[in-house]
């Protein structure tokens, strides 16, 4: 199965997601939230999962009310396999499918190594990277089944290609092993037409962040090049892009959102 060439599409088709499905998962707030809009917005029905159950339906519902897109919101823990399997298996019986799976959910604790225990360790590398393998198997099982392809976007972030600071050497290496899957899973989907696509972000100004670095002037403190800190939405148009049409020919990449901070 080969992806279609798209050259006479108008660009208001290769943007649409009119008539696709979407699970996003870590969808409550901050990133995950961000990604759900844009991807509703764009004509999407998404399932939001998340660990805070109360937080993805309230954010479903609002999204599909603002949107008029089917949503809806369930319990979903990235560090869980049937977790995960359970939230895919929703999704095809709510939404009647799954076409597009954006692997979001992640934490970060802040641990120096020689302070860093063995559950610390595996917690980390569970709900980043292995819920990412987890959750892309899945949905390239149901789209597989379906006969049709799709997409699977993986958050990243800069610190999949580089060192980041003290204390997180197991968010690092979950970041480092996220792009690594991303390309070995583009080989083994692409003839499956499903393609496989991983956004890397620099630090982003979400509640998340806010509430751990308890800067005065987070702002400035996060300030790239482009002269401003980055904004969950900044994420999201770049995950919109690799949903969509647009992207069509792409696959096995990663597209880092960090206003040049790489280049320096």
């Amino acid at each position: 199965m080969s992806v279609p060439d798209l050259t006479d599409r108008p660009l208001r088709d290769l943007v649409s997601l009119k008539g696709r499905r979407a699970v996003v998962t870590g969808g409550a707030r901050g990133l995950g939230a961000a990604i759900s809009c844009r991807l509703a917005e764009a004509g999407a029905s998404v399932v939001i999962g998340d660990i805070d159950e109360v937080g993805a339906k309230s954010t479903a519902e609002e999204i599909g009310g603002r949107f008029g897109v089917a949503t809806l919101g369930t319990p979903l823990d990235a560090a869980r396999s049937s977790s995960i399997a359970a939230t895919a298996d929703l999704a095809v019986h709510q939404m009647g499918g799954i076409d597009i799976w954006v692997n979001n959910a992640g934490i970060y604790p802040s641990t120096p190594v020689l302070e860093t225990g063995d559950e610390e360790w595996d917690r980390v590398l569970a709900t980043n990277l292995r819920g990412t393998f987890i959750g892309s198997r899945e949905a390239a099982r149901h789209m597989t089944a379906a006969g049709h392809g799709g997409v699977i976007v993986n958050l990243s972030s800069i610190a999949g290609v580089r060192g980041r600071g003290p204390g997180i050497a197991h968010y690092v290496a979950s970041k480092h092993g996220i792009i690594g899957l991303t390309q070995q899973m583009a080989l083994e989907f692409a003839p499956r037409a499903i393609r496989v696509l991983a956004v890397a972000p620099t630090t982003i100004i979400t509640p998340g962040v806010e509430a751990k670095l308890k800067e005065t002037n987070l702002e400035a403190a996060l300030a790239g090049p482009l002269g401003r800190a980055g904004r969950p939405d900044d994420v999201a148009r770049v995950v919109l892009f690799c949903a969509s049409d647009l992207s069509m020919f792409m696959t096995g990449s990663t597209l880092f959102v960090d206003a040049g901070e790489l280049a320096r």
